[in-house]
């Protein structure tokens, strides 16, 4: 998977199409990212302890990757390349400008 926590990504498909938002978890395994106020579903929670107060709060529900695209801060919406420097670091660079990201 190519993304990562705190990237800015714009979501491509779905409720919320054009939405430009950050990466707040990434899962891997089952390649899904969590994007703030992306996706949002009503949970009815309960009062735990003496402090917390119940009621129903927004939660943001996992998003499949393949959704979001990575924005670039150039060029907007784009895809993700690899570039090896002489040291042998391996960078993000995006498709369209090659800046990196």
């Amino acid at each position: 998977m190519r993304l990562r926590k705190g990237d800015k990504v714009k979501v491509i498909t779905g409720k919320d199409i054009g939405v430009e938002s950050r990466v707040v978890r990434v899962m891997p395994k089952k390649n899904k990212v969590i994007v703030e106020n992306v996706n949002t579903a009503k949970k009815h929670q309960r009062p735990q302890g003496q402090t917390m107060q119940g009621g129903i709060i927004d939660k943001d529900m996992p998003i499949d990757a393949s959704n979001v695209m990575i924005v670039c801060d150039e060029c907007g919406p784009t895809r993700i390349g690899y570039r090896v420097d002489d040291d042998g670091i391996k960078y993000r660079v995006c498709v369209k400008c090659g800046g990196e990201l």
